[in-house]
Order: structure tokens, then C-alpha cells, then sequence
């Protein structure tokens, strides 16, 4: 608490330095961290208040020998321990872009239209879990298909945190359930990739050599207007040793949209270099655009039962429904307990 309280203090001083403003992105860089630390202190200070209102209310009790106080104090001692426990896992969002913006990827596998509308389920969970946590959503990307769900999408996921809760979802998502779209209404298996990773700062960059990547354009299926639909504004990098594929339509010229791909493609080669644990980004090489495939990290059961199971820590979910509308922060929380 005391280093938090010192820290504030020291970030009021850097805002007051002179011309600082003239630098409108440090100063919305550190205006952002007094807001973390702030709520942190008010989070430190809420639990501290809780624990004593606690006491007091067992002396009451204890005193007056009033047992009708029991439950009350019960669920106090209840909603402490949940916040408590809320406050120890942000603590292990400690890695080096954990604090930062997340881009998610969602692509559909296996299974053809079933994994399309599959892929289409994932990204509206995803959706839910952002709202829920006051994230900001921005859609980058997003290729739907005819007949139902998607081919794939991009999201921009804005919020404290957003990577470092994210990170662990990356990996094949299975569905079994009977397909909506087959006539004899037998069981399917679909399977739908989600790839995550963490926005970069302005100031980080990543040396990609010219020859490792290959652009293409194309026609923009997205929101944005008649401009952005009638021209090729939409582009696609490919890095080549990598086979990383990044793309982005949600801007409204080609050059914005080619920049937004190129920080895409930077974050992702910054979580593969560490995932690998290489020292440079050129010695990354191998096929990775399939390279959660083989990671299965999750299975949804709609019939002929219904559950969730994370295959990494063995959290189990019986109510479905209730994880498809977003409330999937018990298999993040149980997965960041794994450290």
C-alpha cells in the first residue's frame, strides 16, 4: 500500500513537468497508470474497510448474544473472501505485456458450417466477457460466411489487463452438439482456433525484414461506408518464415489499414518469440499458421449432456449457456492459478 501511495505521488510530479503536454501520447501513457494505481488504492482501502466492518458486526453480535446476525456476517465474510481472492490474481498479471490491449483472433476449423456458426458463438462469448468487463471493442477484421457464422474476425479488446486475462485462451475450441444445419440431426464435432495477442505500444517496434512479408489488398466487406466498400482498402500481410497471416479492413484508407496489420503482426511475433523462447524474431520459423491445431484446450458439450471442460486444468462448467454469454472467468482465473 505504502509503495502504491508512493507511486502516486511520484506520477502527480510527472504531470506536472513542463511541456509534457506537447507530448500528448506519454501523457496519456502515464495519465492511464495514475487511473491503475488509483484503483488499486481505492480496491486496497474497500478491503480494509470490509475486514473492519466484519469485526465490528461479530462484537455486535458476540455482545448482544444475537445469533439472527450469523447469516449476514456469513455472506460479508463470503463477498471479502471473493474480492480478496479477485485482488491476489491480479497480482499474477505480472508478464511484460499483460497490462496491455489484447487482439483477439478467432478461425474457424474443421467441420464446415458448423464451425463457421461455431467460430460465429466464440466470438459473441468473447463479446459478452468484453462487455462485462467494461472493455472497449473494436473490430479489425471480420469475414462472414452466406450461409451462417464466420470465417474469421479480428478484435481490438481495450482495458487493463485485457492480454494478460486473454493470453491463455489461445488454442482449439471444440463443439459437440447436434448441428442445427444437418437434416438427420446427428451429432457434430466442430473445432475453432483463437489466437491472442498483446496491442504494442506505439514506441515498440519489431525489425521485419521487407522480403518476409507479402501484402495483398482487397475489397473491404466491413462497416466504414461506400469508400471502404468500392475499393481494395483492405489488406492482408503474410509473414512469410512464419506463415502468420494478419489482416485488417476496419479503417478506411489502405495505408491505415496496412499500419494497423503491420502492429497486429508485431504482437504476434512478440508472444511466439517468448512462447518459443527465442532470442530474435529471425530465428522464427515453421509453419505456425495452424500452430494451435494440435492444442485443444477446450471442449463445449451441448448434447447429450451439457459442459464445459478446460483439458489444461480440469475446471468443469455444467451450465453451458451461462459460459456462452460470457461468464468464462472461472477457467481464466483457474488457468492463471496454474503459475
Amino acid at each position: 500500500m505504502a509503495s502504491l501511495r508512493a507511486r502516486l505521488e511520484q506520477i502527480d510530479i510527472d504531470l506536472q513537468q513542463e511541456g509534457l503536454w506537447d507530448d500528448p501520447a506519454k501523457a496519456g501513457k502515464i495519465l492511464q497508470e495514475k487511473k491503475s494505481v488509483e484503483r488499486k488504492i481505492t480496491e486496497f482501502e474497500n478491503l480494509e474497510t470490509s475486514y473492519d466492518d466484519i469485526v465490528v458486526m461479530m462484537e455486535m453480535a458476540e455482545e448482544a448474544e444475537d445469533e439472527s446476525l450469523v447469516p449476514e456476517i456469513e455472506e460479508m465474510f463470503a463477498n471479502l473472501k471473493n474480492d480478496i481472492e479477485n485482488l491476489k490474481l491480479e497480482t499474477l498479471l505480472n508478464g511484460e505485456y499483460d497490462k496491455n490491449n489484447a487482439i483477439l483472433s478467432i478461425h474457424a476449423g474443421s467441420g464446415g458450417v458448423d464451425a463457421q456458426d461455431w467460430a460465429g458463438m466464440l466470438m459473441r462469448m468473447y463479446l459478452r466477457w468484453a462487455e462485462r468487463k467494461k472493455y472497449k471493442i473494436t473490430t479489425l477484421d471480420l469475414q462472414r460466411d452466406d450461409e451462417a457464422g464466420i470465417k474469421n474476425t479480428t478484435l481490438l479488446i481495450q482495458g487493463e489487463n485485457a492480454y494478460g486475462y486473454l493470453k491463455n485462451e489461445c488454442g482449439v475450441h471444440r463443439l459437440v452438439r447436434i448441428s442445427p444445419f444437418d437434416s438427420n440431426a446427428r451429432r457434430h464435432t466442430s473445432f475453432s482456433s483463437v489466437d491472442v495477442s498483446p496491442e504494442l505500444d506505439e514506441n515498440v517496434t519489431v525489425d521485419i525484414a521487407p522480403d518476409d512479408i507479402r501484402v495483398d489488398t482487397y475489397r473491404s466487406s466491413g462497416a466504414g461506408g461506400q469508400h471502404v466498400n468500392t475499393t481494395d482498402s483492405a489488406v492482408r500481410i503474410t509473414h512469410i518464415p512464419t506463415n502468420i497471416v494478419v489482416s485488417c479492413q476496419n479503417e478506411r484508407s489502405q495505408h491505415q489499414n496496412r499500419e494497423v496489420a503491420m502492429r497486429i503482426l508485431m504482437g504476434k511475433l512478440i508472444e511466439l518469440k517468448e512462447r518459443e523462447h527465442k532470442e530474435k524474431i529471425e530465428e522464427l520459423r515453421g509453419d505456425y499458421g495452424q500452430i494451435t491445431w494440435g492444442n485443444q484446450i477446450r471442449s463445449y458439450v451441448f448434447q447429450p449432456y451439457t459442459m464445459v471442460k478446460d483439458h489444461r486444468t480440469s475446471a468443469e462448467v455444467g451450465d453451458v449457456q451461462r459460459v456462452m454469454d460470457g461468464d468464462i472467468d472461472y477457467f481464466i482465473n483457474e488457468k492463471l492459478k496454474q503459475r
